[in-house]
C-alpha cells in the first residue's frame, strides 16, 4: 500500500470517528491525498472537481424531485392511495398488511421518496395496522422495509445520483431498468406476509364493494396519472428527465393546492426552505465525492480492487455474491447517497470485466442498500419507522428478520436473473 493510499483510508477513518459528516470525511480524503502528490495545486484541483462534479444538468432534477415528494407528502395523496388500495386487497387474508405494502410501492413510486413514504404511509397505516390487531412491532417492520421499494420504482433520486457517477448510464434507461426489481422486492415483502400469516386469522377483512373500489380509483387517479405523465413524457421525448422532475412539481403542486386542497400557499415557503437544505446536503456529497473520484482513478485504486477481487475467483457468481455481501456490509453503516457515490467507482470495472451492464449493477446496487435502510446502526428508514410507530429498534429487529430475508431473496434474483432489470430498458430501445 503506498503512501497515498494510507492517506486516504486514515482520512476517512480518522474523519468519520470524529463523527464528521460524511461529505466532510470525503472532501478531507481528497484534499490530503492531492497534498500529498505535491505534482498538483491541491486547492485549485479541489475547487475545480467539485464545482465540475455538480455542474451537471441531470442533477438539477434532484431539488425538483425533492420538492415534488414534499407537496405529496402534505397533500392528501397518500390517504387517498390507501383508500384504493384497502378496496382492492381488503378483503383479502391479512389485508392490511397487504395494503400497506402496494401503498408504500404506490406512492414512493409517486414521490421516489422511502422516507416520505414511511412518514406518510406509516402514519396512517400502522396505527390502523394496530387497531386492526395486528402487533405494533409488526407494522412498523413491514411498513419500514415496503417504504424502501420507491427507491427503485422510478423515478428516484438515487437513479439519478448513478446515473452521473458513471458518466454513461442514461437516466431513463435506469428509470425502466428499476420497474419490475422494484415490483419483485414489492412481492417478496408480501409473500414473507402471507407465510407468517399461513394458518391464523389476522386482522379484520373488508367486503369487496365494486362501487368502492371505482370511487376510489377515481379519488386516487390524479395521483397515479403522475407516474404515467413522467415515465410516458420521457419515453415519448417530450421531455428529459430534469424537465420531467421540473413537471412533476407543477402537477403535485396543482394537485396539492387546487384539486386536493390540504397544502396552503403560506406553506410552502416552509417546504422550498426544506428542499434547500435537502438539496444542499446531496450536492455537497457529490461535489466531495467527485473530487475524491478523481483521486481514486489517479492512484488506480479501482483498477487493484477490481484486480484482487478477481483473483479470488474467475466465477461470476461467486464474484457477485462477494460484492453484495460487501455492499450489505457497507448499508448497515453508511447511508445510501454516499456509499452510491464513493463504491461505483470501485466496482463497477469489475463487474464491467465479468460482463455486467452498468444499467444491470445499478439496479443491484440501489436493491442492496435499500437493505442496508433497515438495518442499525445507521438505517435511516429504521430510525424514521420507529419515530412513526412509537417504538424502538430493539423492539422491532425481531419482526424485520422475515422481511429482510424476502428483500435478500429479492436480491439474488435482480442479481442473477439480468432480464429483470434489462428487459424492459431493451424492449424500448433505452439500451
Amino acid at each position: 500500500m503506498d503512501l497515498q493510499v494510507l492517506i486516504l483510508v486514515a482520512t476517512f477513518v480518522i474523519v468519520l470517528a470524529m463523527n464528521a459528516p460524511i461529505a466532510v470525511a470525503l472532501g478531507m480524503c481528497a484534499l490530503l491525498t492531492m497534498l500529498s502528490l505535491g505534482t498538483v495545486p491541491a486547492g485549485f484541483m479541489m475547487a475545480q472537481r467539485m464545482s465540475t462534479g455538480i455542474a451537471s444538468f441531470p442533477l438539477l432534477a434532484i431539488p425538483f424531485f425533492v420538492l415534488a415528494g414534499l407537496l405529496m407528502g402534505e397533500g392528501g395523496m397518500a390517504r387517498r392511495l390507501v383508500a384504493f388500495a384497502t378496496a382492492v386487497v381488503g378483503p383479502l387474508k391479512g389485508g392490511l398488511a397487504y395494503i400497506t405494502t402496494i401503498t408504500c410501492m404506490m406512492f414512493g413510486a409517486i414521490s421516489g421518496s422511502a422516507t416520505a413514504a414511511l412518514a406518510s404511509i406509516g402514519g396512517i397505516m400502522i396505527p390502523e395496522m394496530t387497531r386492526g390487531g395486528y402487533d405494533r412491532r409488526f407494522s412498523v417492520a413491514l411498513t419500514t422495509t415496503a417504504s424502501t421499494t420507491g427507491l427503485v420504482i422510478p423515478p428516484s433520486n438515487i437513479m439519478i445520483v448513478y446515473a452521473v457517477v458513471t458518466g454513461n448510464v442514461s437516466v431513463a434507461a435506469m428509470f425502466m431498468a428499476g420497474i419490475l426489481p422494484g415490483i419483485v422486492v414489492g412481492v417478496a415483502i408480501m409473500i414473507a406476509c402471507a407465510v407468517m400469516f399461513r394458518g391464523r386469522e389476522v386482522g379484520e377483512r373488508t367486503s369487496f364493494d365494486m362501487q368502492e373500489v371505482v370511487w376510489s380509483g377515481l379519488s386516487a387517479l390524479p395521483s397515479l396519472l403522475l407516474i404515467v405523465i413522467v415515465l410516458g413524457g420521457i419515453l415519448g421525448g417530450i421531455f428529459s428527465p430534469t424537465e420531467a422532475a421540473a413537471v412533476t412539481v407543477l402537477y403535485a403542486l396543482i394537485l396539492a393546492t387546487g384539486v386536493y386542497r390540504e397544502v396552503k400557499l403560506a406553506q410552502l415557503p416552509e417546504l422550498l426552505l426544506k428542499t434547500s437544505v435537502v438539496t444542499a446536503v446531496i450536492f455537497l456529497l457529490i461535489a466531495t465525492s467527485q473530487a475524491l473520484g478523481w483521486v481514486l482513478a489517479l492512484e488506480q485504486i479501482p483498477q487493484s480492487i477490481s484486480e484482487s477481487l478477481l483473483s479470488v475467483s474467475d466465477n461470476p457468481l461467486v464474484i457477485l455474491l462477494l460484492i453484495n455481501l460487501l455492499l450489505l456490509a457497507v448499508g448497515a453503516v453508511m447511508d445510501m447517497t454516499p456509499a452510491v457515490l464513493i463504491f461505483t467507482p470501485i466496482f463497477l470495472p469489475v463487474v464491467t470485466e465479468l460482463g455486467m451492464t452498468a444499467v444491470h449493477f445499478g439496479i443491484m446496487m440501489i436493491v442492496n442498500l435499500c437493505i442496508g435502510l433497515c438495518t442499525p446502526p445507521v438505517g435511516t428508514c429504521l430510525f424514521v419507522g420507529c419515530g412513526v410507530g412509537k417504538t424502538t429498534i430493539a423492539e422491532v429487529s425481531r419482526p424485520m428478520v422475515p422481511f429482510l430475508i424476502a428483500m435478500v431473496a429479492a436480491l439474488l434474483l435482480i442479481t442473477y436473473v439480468p432480464a429483470l432489470s434489462l428487459w424492459l430498458p431493451r424492449a424500448l430501445d433505452l439500451l
